[in-house]
């Protein structure tokens, strides 16, 4: 049936077509539906207003330099100018297999909620490309799976809420999110090159557990012409090995001369480490030190959060040898899931009244330390219960060692939590 839609010759007007002058008033009863309508001008078109009822099932939308007429039920694009009139776009209404008015005058009613609790009645226009926006907008907002658009349970969902809107297929809203992304980097670019103030990168990386390869993450940072400090991601990349100082500079140099903030640096701020240490030198070198405040006496900054860190784990140091056994309790009883659920069920046999759950502590994370000692202490006697019937937990924390972490716990609460 659209195959046959498609090939009726009369459906529509093409470029090649005559135009029927502007004066021409269209047939099929048209003027007697006729109403104001609103459209978005043309540059250089002053606003004004489109008398045809027609255009509450047509959207006007510019394509390859010419105003086109989209049908808003099968998406078929018609002649638009002025010249072209609105016979055909008419006549297309009539053919329409997929549209869900039986009249021109026919309008879908939409519930338009105020601020102040009110809701009004109105006319309501299906975008398809609007909703296709929507659902890409949607993933990316709550960092759902690509697959769910291909889920039956989804389709049918959406189906029932439009019948006229089409789910994409998982490689069509890859593609969508992709020029989404493209595009709001296009406006970042040029927002950041508009600015006047210089700009202050921000580096992180880190090597995940499970894939063993590394990432790094560059932070831009500056003041706005409003005065106003704002922060914007520029890149999450991969790094290959090996991370060495060439690799380092190599990297970063090609995420600043992609965003074209290479001549706008103030400081650059990373991790104390050896390889960056060395990676600072190689990027002043490929910068242009004219370009650098102070010829760039002051470019490299040292991580203010990674020199505190390095002072937790000094400090952590010397209170581990007090802590080791609830460490090793804990890495005990979190190493499986069958001993999870035994030390979990055995919680609930002592009536203990607590919904944390055991968690080991991390190096690169020092207050996750004060995160495993403050929920082992709540869970202290079911420890030395279990102790009684397992016979392969070899670490009960002493009582001296539950007392060091509770004065751990009570004097640097603050202290983890600034």
């Amino acid at each position: 049936m659209i195959d046959d839609f498609h090939t009726t010759l009369n459906d529509g007007v093409d470029d090649t077509q005559s135009a029927p002058s502007p004066n021409t008033t269209p047939s099929c009863n048209a003027d007697e539906n006729d109403k104001e309508i609103e459209i978005v001008p043309t540059e250089g078109e002053k606003k004004r207003k489109q008398t045809s009822v027609v255009w509450n099932h047509f959207s006007k939308r510019k394509v390859d330099g010419l105003w086109k007429a989209v049908c808003n039920y099968c998406d078929k694009k018609l002649g638009g100018e002025s010249k072209n009139g609105t016979r055909h776009l008419y006549d297309h209404f009539k053919r329409c297999p997929l549209r869900t008015q039986r009249h021109i005058t026919q309008s879908m009613l939409n519930l338009n909620k105020k601020i102040d609790g009110k809701s009004t009645l109105g006319t309501y226009n299906f975008d398809p490309e609007e909703a296709r926006k929507k659902l890409a907008q949607m993933i990316i907002r709550h960092e759902y799976s690509l697959s769910m658009v291909d889920h039956e349970g989804f389709v049918e969902y959406s189906n029932t809420l439009q019948p006229m809107f089409k789910v994409v297929s998982r490689n069509t809203i890859r593609y969508d999110i992709l020029k989404m992304y493209k595009g709001e980097k296009v406006m970042a670019i040029k927002l950041i090159e508009a600015n006047k103030s210089r700009i202050a990168i921000i580096t992180d990386m880190w090597t995940t557990s499970n894939q063993k390869k590394g990432y790094m993450v560059v932070t831009a940072h500056y003041i706005d012409d409003s005065w106003i400090l704002q922060s914007k991601i520029l890149r999450f990349m991969y790094v290959p090995c090996p991370h060495n100082a060439e690799t380092i500079s190599d990297a970063l140099m090609g995420c600043l001369m992609d965003w074209n903030v290479d001549r706008k640096l103030s400081t650059l701020n990373v991790d104390n480490c050896t390889a960056n240490d060395v990676a600072i030198p190689i990027m002043k070198d490929k910068l242009f030190s004219s370009g650098l405040m102070l010829s760039g006496d002051f470019f490299h900054m040292c991580c203010t959060a990674h020199i505190l860190n390095l002072i937790a784990e000094d400090g952590m140091y010397i209170l581990d040898k007090g802590i080791v056994n609830i460490h090793e309790s804990v890495s005990y009883w979190t190493a499986t899931t069958k001993r999870n659920e035994k030390f979990t069920e055995t919680a609930r046999q002592l009536h203990i009244q607590s919904t944390k759950v055991l968690a080991l502590d991390m190096p690169v994370r020092w207050n996750s330390t004060y995160v495993m000692l403050s929920t082992a202490l709540i869970y202290k006697s079911i420890f030395a219960h279990l102790k009684q019937h397992e016979s392969g937990y070899k670490t009960l924390p002493l009582e001296d060692d539950w007392v060091k972490a509770r004065d751990l716990c009570d004097n640097y609460h603050l202290r983890f939590y600034l």
